[in-house]
């Protein structure tokens, strides 16, 4: 009497309070972000749960028999629930003396699933029943089947049977063999205990297991379960597993959060083709970690030598590429180990920059009508700083003074005191109005010391102001979204390169070959490793707590940082040119091995000339030097050359030395 009113309950008061399985008529699970590199290859999915819809008829006949014997025999003639099975069910668990066979059959499972909680309680189970029911009652056992095979958990974040078959094996589901759909079929009832990537051998039994109940109704034959059983484990490689270009993929899905909403990201099958390079990336993450290395065992000798403790704390750094024509973020490593620490270093860590930062003053420089050619005296000077004119006297890296030195000398030489001076001189704003130009968006300070690097910024912000440069003077807004798809195919959002003019094409070349010989002779030479024509400038903040070395050829701008994440030394003596070229040269020599060697083009309206590189020595020493038409000195060491045909060999500019300018705020000592 009383599993009769049971049961009446259980049917008909019940499902009032359960959801409505009509729901399901136009079921399809919820569809991650697909994202996709420069060569429109698919790179990873953003989603909260890892699936990828697949119609029954894809899914091999294999795997639905492995699922259905395994899982629920009768699932094609009960309806919803399996009496039959329940009571197997009940005798296989009494006489293993555990629970070792559940009774829920697949429509119960898929109930559970899609409408209730985990919980094990009788009112679950009840409601699981009824539900069941109802589905079987509204659609087809082959729809019900497909909603299963598309939903049930596998394990390492893959839901449904194609995320599975690609988790594990590397290929699309409809190219698995029959040990594959076994050992597939066996993970549901408990992914982490038969998980193939971490117990292996658990996994091989539990494929046995699985052949076997295929045998017993008469799925396969003998022949074929021997063969399977035997068949070695092939998984997707251990170096697969792990996507590179974590830092990069999280720096577009917090972009696309942002612009679309994590619900849509997550859940709405956008499609993102983005302006990632596998290749460049791969090369990105391994010579930054080489140099981090690199790093480490130098400390660790050096406090050996010392008799020092060893210093455990890693150093931390990231590296930048970009393709200055179109602003094309190519590569992009935020730290060591993004496993370790999330912390994007090469977005989101602003840090003095140092002598990395010269470049703008010296445009600024050009800008007012001065040249590679003109002189400033390295001298000592002391600025009052502040209302009690405390003093602030900036100091060169060797604490040498070399008296009158030309611009170009100054700079490939990074000499503090000249740079500041010619700050002084051309006025601050104009050097931050520059800076803003290229692209640079961090607060920047209003004092003398900034000439020296000493505002924040980020990687991203410098290297793509570098990228300026090697565009003849256009900035292009860096971006790593080339366009945006939704689930229906339809544009979203499409990225154009779309220059901003900062620079003329004349300045900018001016400027490059000024940092052409930051390369050929300067603080930089260590990159003349890379044997092709490379612009760049190095960076190195006090106690030696950052290291940068910001570089670029005609069509590609790397940018490297290295440092702590509580600012720290690295060590004395390790500068911008011991740190990060070694880290800049290698990725570079990586990623342009077999390109064609290409210098800047000159542009109309430049001449490039030799001067001697120290004023007053006649052309004992002479270098090439580029200028804007008409204003080259007049006493060169040898004819101009323009155009195309620039490149010759250098007598002084004599603008007189800069004078003892007062006012500033205390800045502090700089590196190379």
């Amino acid at each position: 009497m009383g599993v009769g009113v049971a049961s009446i309950w259980a049917f008909t008061v019940l499902p009032r309070s359960l959801p409505s399985v009509s729901a399901l008529e136009n079921f399809e699970p919820s569809r991650g972000t697909k994202v996709f590199d420069e060569n429109d290859e698919l790179v990873t999915e953003f989603h909260v749960e890892r699936r990828i819809f697949t119609p029954l008829a894809q899914i091999p006949k294999a795997l639905k028999d492995a699922i259905i014997a395994t899982e629920d025999t009768r699932f094609y003639s009960h309806y919803g629930v399996d009496p039959m099975g329940v009571a197997r069910a009940i005798y296989q668990n009494f006489r293993h003396g555990r629970i070792v066979e559940g009774g829920s059959t697949i429509t119960q499972q898929l109930a559970k699933v899609l409408f209730l909680t985990p919980d094990k309680s009788l009112d679950r189970k009840l409601k699981e029943a009824v539900l069941a029911v109802e589905l079987e009652r509204r659609y087809t056992k082959d729809r019900l089947l497909e909603m299963y095979l598309n939903q049930i958990y596998f394990g390492h974040g893959a839901f449904g049977v194609e995320a599975a078959a690609r988790t594990y094996f590397g290929k699309p589901v409809s190219d698995l063999t029959l040990a594959e759909s076994a050992l597939l079929a066996g993970l549901p009832k408990a992914p982490s205990t038969y998980s193939p990537f971490d117990r292996a051998e658990a996994a091989k039994r539990r494929r046995s297991t699985v052949l076997a109940r295929m045998l017993e109704v008469g799925f396969v034959k003998g022949e074929e379960t021997r063969r399977a059983a035997a068949t070695e484990l092939q998984l997707v490689p251990p170096e697969r597993r792990r996507t590179t270009g974590q830092y990069y993929l999280e720096y577009v899905q917090q972009i696309l959060e942002q612009q679309y909403g994590a619900d849509l990201v997550f859940k709405g099958g956008l499609q993102v083709y983005t302006t990632l390079s596998p290749t460049m990336q791969l090369r990105a993450e391994q010579t930054l970690r080489e140099g981090l290395r690199a790093l480490e065992t130098r400390r660790a000798k050096a406090a050996e030598k010392a008799g020092a403790a060893p210093v455990t704390e890693r150093p931390e750094g990231a590296l930048l590429t970009i393709d200055p024509q179109t602003g094309y973020i190519k590569a992009m490593v935020g730290g060591y180990d993004f496993f370790k620490s999330e912390f994007n270093r090469a977005v989101q860590a602003r840090r003095q920059p140092g002598s990395a930062f010269k470049p703008f003053v010296y445009i600024a420089a050009l800008e007012a009508g001065f040249t590679p050619a003109s002189v400033v005296e390295d001298s000592p000077v002391e600025y009052a700083v502040g209302p009690k004119g405390k003093p602030w006297k900036p100091d060169n890296y060797d604490r040498k003074f070399r008296g009158p030195v030309t611009f170009q000398q100054a700079l490939e030489e990074s000499i503090n005191v000249a740079a500041v001076k010619v700050q002084e001189r051309v006025g601050i704003r104009r050097t931050l109005d520059v800076a803003r130009r290229l692209g640079v968006e961090s607060p920047l300070s209003e004092n003398l010391s900034v000439a020296l690097g000493s505002s924040d910024l980020t990687l991203l912000e410098l290297t793509s102001a570098y990228g300026a440069l090697a565009n003849q003077g256009t900035w292009m807004r860096p971006t790593a979204i080339r366009y945006v798809l939704d689930a229906q195919g339809q544009l979203l959002e499409e990225n154009v390169p779309e220059g901003k003019p900062a620079l003329s094409p004349e300045l900018a070349y001016v400027i490059t070959h000024m940092l052409k010989g930051t390369v050929e002779r300067g603080t930089g030479v260590a990159a003349k490793a890379l044997g092709r024509p490379v612009a760049a400038k190095t960076g190195t903040t006090n106690d030696y707590s950052n290291a940068w070395f910001i570089g670029f050829t005609p069509h590609l701008v790397t940018g490297v940082w290295v440092g702590h994440d509580r600012p720290k030394s690295l060590g004395r003596d390790e500068t911008g040119s011991r740190v990060a070229i070694p880290i800049w040269t290698a990725f570079m020599a990586s990623v342009l091995a077999g390109t064609p060697v290409q210098d800047f083009p000159v542009p109309e309206g430049v001449v490039v000339v030799p001067v001697d590189l120290h004023p007053g020595e006649g052309c004992i020493r002479p270098v090439l030097m580029a200028f804007i038409s008409g204003s080259e000195p007049r006493d060169a060491c040898g004819p101009a050359r323009s155009g195309s045909t620039a490149h010759a060999s250098p007598g002084v500019a004599a603008d007189p030395a800069f004078g003892q300018p007062e006012g500033a705020r205390v800045g502090s000592r700089q590196s190379p």
